[in-house]
């Protein structure tokens, strides 16, 4: 669908790519992976066709359709979310308002036997065909389920886009790329508007339902549940692995340590036989052997090894002055804007040295009690900061209020004071902004760059409270590591807004969840939360089947998390439900898509293309397939549920 040849970047005499060569397929899955800075934003624009390279090709079909969701973008706000979604079926609105045009056209007409007529009713029937195989009638349904998969509720389709947080409006623009379905989507960095729920609900999406998509993206459990083959930019050159990420990162290491082993056995080889030579060089009666060995290095094809970007990020916290034992109480908490309830009786304390996260939907609270912490508005109840608490907070958008015309250096020079100012060199080498980097205009900064120097700015003082709002966003995968490590380290207290799972994993050891106006605490990590949530949707669905049993059972709970028996044998009963209904589904699909593969056969024919029947059956077959597998995948994740919680 895409091929690459040859394709090179350059940026003032800087290499960006070098002479790359591959080939996207389609229906591939592809995680373009890299530092910050390498160059994975600029590919996808490449293929988007927003930006040309210094030489090579990118070849694309012309009838290939591509959807590109770009980091950042202008978004308007004149319309509501289900005008400004439906905007993804403007083909369909235009062709609906061009049939009806033509049959105004032809109830206005009496010259029913000319040829003009006769081409004005073969033009409305065609358009009609088309109008039915792209299923005109009933995209409403595809974009409801859409917008409520990526967060939104029924009563939010009808309100302003203006009412909404630039994550939610760039939701809306997910959901516009996804519903028009084109046959590459290019994403980058999706998953950094939403919340878990949602992260979930795409990587079905994407796994079911997408054709080819190449993305970029530093979530490890997103690319991991959503790709199958793994393409790195380093230093210029591509590394192209038929795996996804965490297969790649092992095979990678593999390749390199024998890359090594190799490269050092024939330099060992090379170094004898250059010995050699040297000392019987002037011997005559070495004179064969030696001519000989001269032929041999001729003929030995150096072994190389992949270079690699030795740049590391340095980053540990300064220590934690020391602060009372209990940093943050908070008792009785609500906050209001007007007459909306954000949240109410959010009662919790946090220990000092304590390491949790805020999780939940987006606009259910998280950003707002940070506020509500750092004293920027008001709340009711009581909410108290220990003795000696310093704070450190990074904001969502804090690399977005840098000053694009400042240099790095000057950056750091603006706030820094005292003693700190001799050390701006060391600390901005730290964060790989060393040497002729540190005199970058942040604007030229690429969004993960713009986020490490907006990090650096909490080393500038000692705190030990540490806020962070999604600190993870635009990081590459080695600055997370980094950041995560230094976190671990710190002795100080750390509160985590963060949808990052692999983050949180082995960081935080309490997460506070966020929904319907209320925050509950959940000891353990974040895998322990969501194997408890779905641990809760079990329950509530063994109450349910208990209550389709009888009335008259008393409800029972389990203890433990070990089922009683009788609710272990309903739910056995319902797993082979469950496995029956899977298996009708499955045979349904393949029944559905041979029948589809050979109307397709016949549209291709003259025949079959003047028959217009054949396109009323292929539109409701192929509206049949996709209902189908949205099913097949509702009844596999239900299924599944009900496994865990029976083993």
């Amino acid at each position: 669908m895409i091929s690459v040849e040859g394709l090179t970047v350059e940026f003032g005499g800087f290499t960006l790519f070098d002479d790359l060569s591959f080939v996207v397929n389609k229906k591939d899955r592809i995680a373009l992976v890299g530092k910050n800075g390498a160059g994975k934003s600029t590919m996808l624009k490449i293929f988007a066709g927003m930006q040309s390279p210094t030489s090579g090709t990118v070849s694309i079909p012309k009838d290939v359709t591509i959807g590109y969701l770009p980091q950042q973008m202008k978004l308007a706000d004149s319309r509501t979310v289900r005008e400004e979604a439906e905007r993804a079926f403007e083909h369909i609105h235009e062709m609906e308002q061009e049939i009806e045009r033509l049959n105004m056209a032809l109830s206005e007409r009496t010259d029913y036997e000319s040829e003009a007529y006769q081409k004005l009713i073969d033009r409305v029937t065609h358009l009609s065909e088309h109008f039915q195989l792209i299923g005109g009638n009933n995209y409403h349904v595809e974009l409801e389920r859409t917008l409520v998969g990526l967060g939104f509720s029924y009563n939010d389709f009808d309100r302003p886009t203006s009412e909404f947080s630039g994550g939610w409006r760039m939701r809306i623009e997910l959901a516009k790329l996804l519903l028009r379905r084109p046959d590459i989507l290019l994403l980058d960095e999706p998953t950094n508007h939403l919340d878990i729920e949602s992260i979930q609900w795409l990587e079905n999406f994407i796994a079911t339902r997408a054709n080819a998509v190449i993305l970029v993206s530093h979530d490890r459990a997103f690319i991991d549940n959503t790709t199958s083959r793994t393409i790195e930019i380093e230093l210029g050159k591509i590394y192209d692995y038929k795996v996804k990420y965490s297969e790649y990162v092992e095979l990678r290491k593999e390749r390199r340590e024998q890359q090594l082993r190799a490269f050092e056995n024939q330099q060992k080889k090379l170094a004898d036989t250059e010995a050699f030579i040297e000392r019987f060089r002037y011997k005559a009666t070495k004179s064969v052997q030696v001519q000989s060995r001269i032929k041999q290095l001729e003929k030995i094809e150096r072994i190389e090894v992949d270079e690699t970007d030795t740049a590391m990020l340095s980053l540990k916290f300064p220590p934690a002055p020391r602060s009372g034992s209990y940093p943050v109480i908070i008792e009785d908490v609500a906050k209001r804007y007007g007459d909306h309830l954000i949240f109410q009786h959010v009662t919790f304390t946090i220990n000092r040295g304590d390491k949790v996260a805020f999780v939940g939907k987006n606009g259910e609270g998280k950003s707002t009690l940070v506020k509500c912490i750092m004293g920027e508005t008001d709340y009711e109840g009581k909410l108290q900061l220990g003795h000696n608490v310093k704070i450190g907070y990074f904001a969502q958008n804090q690399a977005q209020l840098l000053n694009e015309n400042f240099t790095v250096f000057e950056t750091i020079d603006y706030v820094a004071q005292g003693d700190i100012r001799l050390k701006i060199r060391d600390i901005l080498g730290a964060f790989m902004f060393g040497g002729e980097a540190s005199d970058k205009k942040v604007k030229v900064l690429s969004g993960g760059e713009k986020t490490r120097l907006a990090m650096i700015r909490l080393l500038l003082e000692p705190v030990n409270l540490l806020i962070l709002d999604e600190p993870t966003n635009h990081l590459d995968m080695r600055s997370k590591d980094v950041l995560k490590e230094a976190l671990k380290e710190f002795d100080g207290t750390v509160i985590v807004v963060s949808h990052d799972r692999e983050f949180l994993d082995g960081l935080v050891t309490k997460v506070y969840e966020f929904g319907n106006q209320k925050v509950v605490e959940h000891l353990g990590g974040i895998y322990d939360f969501l194997e408890h949530k779905k641990m809760d949707s079990l329950r509530e669905l063994e109450r349910t089947a208990q209550v389709s049993v009888t009335s008259d059972v008393q409800e029972v709970q389990p203890t433990q998390n070990k089922l009683s028996y009788e609710a272990r044998k309903e739910q056995s009963r319902l797993i082979k439900k469950l496995e029956k209904a899977i298996a009708d589904a499955e045979n349904r699909i393949t029944e559905l898509e041979d029948s589809i593969a050979v109307i397709e056969t016949k549209l291709a024919t003259p025949e079959g293309a003047s028959d217009a029947s054949l396109y009323t059956d292929y539109s409701n077959l192929k509206n049949e397939l996709s209902e189908t597998m949205d099913k097949w995948t509702e009844l596999t994740i239900e299924k599944d549920r009900l496994t865990t919680e029976n083993a």
